[in-house]
């Protein structure tokens, strides 16, 4: 007898692993901690690759009225860059993307028990706010959040980061330069990403290392006034924030890989986390979370499994990281956005080499 699978976490990467599952014919119990769609401290540009995923599970992300995106803009002081990306993109809210994505799912057949909390694994069982789940092989798909004794090796990645995320209501100004944009400003110390979403939102997405956030002030009003003297965000200055307080997320390891290994299957940012400018984090999610439902489905182990899914991405975080290495300290990030402002084209090729490859897609048969 098949045992049932178990999914820890309703993002992308266990919403997908869940609806691929009941499309094979296995339909997994999906465990997801929050009662109801809900914000994600996360970027929200949804690019070719995961929308060719979500197609190929049957969501029609076209229902959700996300903003077209179809050209990218660098800035590092008074310096831009710009090139049209070699793809089209959409600028989509996690909260509505994985709401769809989980009633997608449940809709398939999957078991999806939101608002069950997972304190801990024993062995092939998830033990949860309301008791311990039948045995079955986990995939672990909790995010930027780790499970008690379940952790990341931090090994590698960039240390001491501290992530935020606030929505505003676009100001006619402020729709008129992002139509059709994507905007990523460098400034010491971290960056900030700028997309339109759906229902004339704008995302505002950043990472400040910890100990700039300190030395201007330890609090998100003086973080925010010292971007909004960055002169790519300036016009924010204008706008109107959407949420009582922005999101805010420590200590998020970019550049980690999981190691192939016993345990769960490790899925979205429990198995490797992209910098979040590079704008493929969410395909990422989604390709693990089919890649992990077929190899389980052919019986596959999960040192079998993140072996794959790690020569599928490596080389991607491994450029991303690099680039935001040089992008947020001392004046790396004048000479990177420079650069690119003199060869438009290496732009669009930084935005191919950051993508889950073509290849990798077709070996899903996506």
């Amino acid at each position: 007898m098949t045992l049932r699978a178990i999914i820890i976490g309703g993002g992308l990467a266990g919403g997908a692993a869940a609806a691929r599952l009941a499309q094979l014919g296995q339909p997994p119990l999906l465990l997801e901690r929050e009662a109801g769609a809900h914000d994600k401290i996360c970027g929200e540009f949804l690019s070719v690759e995961a929308g060719r995923h979500l197609a190929g599970l049957g969501v029609d992300v076209a229902r959700l009225g996300g903003a077209r995106i179809d050209r990218v803009r660098l800035h590092a002081g008074r310096l831009t860059a710009e090139a049209r990306l070699p793809f089209v993109a959409t600028g989509v809210t996690r909260r509505a993307l994985d709401a769809l994505l989980l009633d997608h799912a449940a809709a398939a057949g999957a078991d999806v028990q939101r608002g069950t909390s997972v304190r801990h694994l024993a062995g092939n069982r998830a033990v949860t706010s309301a008791g311990d789940t039948d045995p079955g092989p986990i995939l672990l798909a909790t995010g930027k959040h780790d499970l008690r004794g379940e952790a990341r090796d931090p090994r590698g990645t960039i240390p001491g980061l501290i992530g935020f995320k606030q929505f505003f209501r676009a100001t006619p100004a402020l729709t008129a330069r992002l139509a059709g944009a994507v905007e990523v400003t460098a400034f010491a110390g971290g960056y900030a990403g700028l997309q339109c979403v759906e229902a004339g939102r704008l995302n505002l997405c950043l990472l400040v290392d910890q100990a700039r956030y300190k030395a201007l002030g330890g609090s998100w009003p003086l973080l925010l006034a010292a971007l909004l003297r960055e002169p790519g965000l300036a016009l924010l200055a204008d706008a109107e924030p959407l949420l009582a307080k922005p999101l805010a997320i420590a200590s998020v390891p970019y550049g980690y890989l999981a190691t192939p290994g016993a345990g769960p299957y490790r899925l979205g940012d429990q198995a490797a986390v992209i910098p979040s400018f590079c704008g493929d984090g969410m395909a990422m999610a989604l390709h693990g979370g089919r890649l992990a439902a077929d190899m389980l489905a052919s019986g596959a182990d999960a040192a079998t499994f993140q072996t794959r899914l790690r020569r599928d991405v490596a080389r991607q975080v491994r450029l991303a990281t690099r680039l935001q290495r040089v992008a947020t300290h001392g004046l790396g990030r004048f000479a990177l956005v420079a650069g690119l402002a003199a060869v438009p084209a290496a732009l669009a090729a930084l935005a191919r080499w950051t993508r889950v490859e073509p290849q990798a897609l077709a070996r899903l048969g996506v």
